[in-house]
This record gives structure tokens, sequence and C-alpha cells, in this order.
């Protein structure tokens, strides 16, 4: 087995990657005419210095050519699209082998944890999850708690929960929702063990509160963060990356 390539998209053990798969998982309602065009945002990982980023294949495959000797490029190997009302379940889009072919330094998967599909999810991820190590390649999940019996889906202790299944399945990295509550994802971080968290960008946000919800994450102990909208929605992305750089790897508030 290659050894494991974990440093590829860190600096100094943390880390901040950019993402662009919204375009598959939400449609185009989060795009405008300039940020709809996959170059105006790789051009802002490019220049903001992140240390991944985040990519459908079909993406990856028709533009990030162009980018690859500057941004360690992730691919993220399952999702779906939002118009069919059905379980929470993204399928396997992209194998390991041609995540291999296309550059990728890590490559990424959605676990719907209280899915009914949660068996089927489960499997997936283990054989790819087994595949990415046996080429060198850190996998990250996606644990975004989902189903009819998840009442709340950034309440502590489920987040906690699915850190822990992160863990227990053998994730690298876990890219989860933060809730407000600094303490409480003390406890969410302590459940991830050695396994890294970033927390998740989510929705547009105000600079002032997007800054507040990273350094309290940081403060509990995350690894870093995977943000999209809050960057390249902006039109002031690169300061905007510059603080939060600020907050992640060298500690400091941003007001």
């Amino acid at each position: 087995m290659a050894k494991l390539r974990v440093e590829k998209i860190l600096t100094n053990g943390k880390s901040l990657l950019l993402a662009m798969d919204q375009g598959l998982e939400h449609g185009p309602k989060d795009f405008t005419i300039k940020t709809i065009d996959p170059e105006y945002v790789l051009d802002i990982a490019r220049k903001g210095g992140y240390n991944g980023m985040i990519l459908q294949k079909g993406i990856a495959e028709k533009y990030f050519e162009n980018y690859k000797q500057d941004i360690p490029l992730i691919i993220k190997v399952n999702g779906k699209a939002s118009i069919a009302q059905i379980d929470p379940y993204a399928s396997q889009l992209c194998s390991v082998k041609r995540a291999v072919q296309l550059g990728a330094s890590a490559v990424g998967y959605t676990i719907y944890l209280g899915s009914p599909q949660e068996p089927h999810i489960f499997r997936e991820f283990s054989k790819i999850q087994e595949e990415a190590h046996q080429f060198g390649l850190p996998i990250i999940a996606w644990m975004y708690p989902r189903g009819p019996f998840v009442k709340n889906d950034i309440d502590t202790d489920i987040l906690a929960y699915a850190a822990r299944v992160g863990l227990e399945l053998g994730a690298d990295f876990v890219k989860m929702k933060y809730n407000n509550d600094p303490k409480g994802y003390e406890w969410v971080v302590k459940c991830a063990g050695k396994t890294k968290l970033l927390v998740a960008g989510g929705e547009k946000k105000t600079e002032a509160q997007l800054y507040k919800d990273v350094h309290e994450v940081m403060q509990a102990g995350a690894t870093g963060m995977a943000i999209g909208r809050n960057v390249w929605q902006s039109d002031k992305p690169l300061e905007i990356t510059k603080n939060l750089k600020k907050i992640i790897f060298e500690g400091k508030r941003i007001l």
C-alpha cells in the first residue's frame, strides 16, 4: 500500500480548501453570469493559495489542466442532483482510478448518516476508502446527517455521532457543519479522534458571522475549512481568503 499523502492538502497541519461542486448538487442557482464560469473560481483558488480545489470529475477534465501545477485537486467521487425527492443518497460517479489519472491529491465522498440508504452508503464508501488508500490518497467524508429520523442535523449529539462514524469508517478528514455551539463542538472534534475535521462554509452569511464561526471551530480543535459560496459569491473573494488564512493558519481573530 502506498504511503498516505495527507500533507499534500495541509500547511503545518491546517487546511483551507475551496469547493466548486455546487453545480451538480444545487444546479445553477448559486451562480451568476460571472461565477458560472469555472475559470473564475479556479483563478481565485490559484491566486488565494488554497490547499486544494474540490471539483466533480467533469469540471476537472475540462478546466483543471492549466491549474494542476498550482492547486492540489480533490475529486468528489459521488454526488446527486436536487430535483428528485428521494432518499438521501449520492451515488458514486467517478472511480478512484480516474481521480488518480486526473492528478487528484485526495478524494471526497458524501455520507448521509441516518438515510434509509445508509447500509449501501457505508459499503460503497468503504470500498472507495480502501482503494484510495492503496493509491496513497486521503479521503474526505462529507458527514451530513439526513433522513426521516434526523430531527436536527446540527444537534451537537448528532454531529458528534457523525464525526465518530467518519473515524470508524476510516475517513482521513470529515467535512461537517458548525452549529454555533463552541463548547459542544469541542466534543464533536474529540469524537473524530485522529480524523481531521474541516468545517463546511455552507450558505452565504455575513463576513462577520463567517469569521466568528471559523475562529470558534478552530478554537474547538478543527483542522480548517472547506468553503465555496462564501468566497466566490463575494465581490472581494481574495480579501476574504486572506482573512480566513489569518484565522486558520495564524490563530488570529478578525472582527
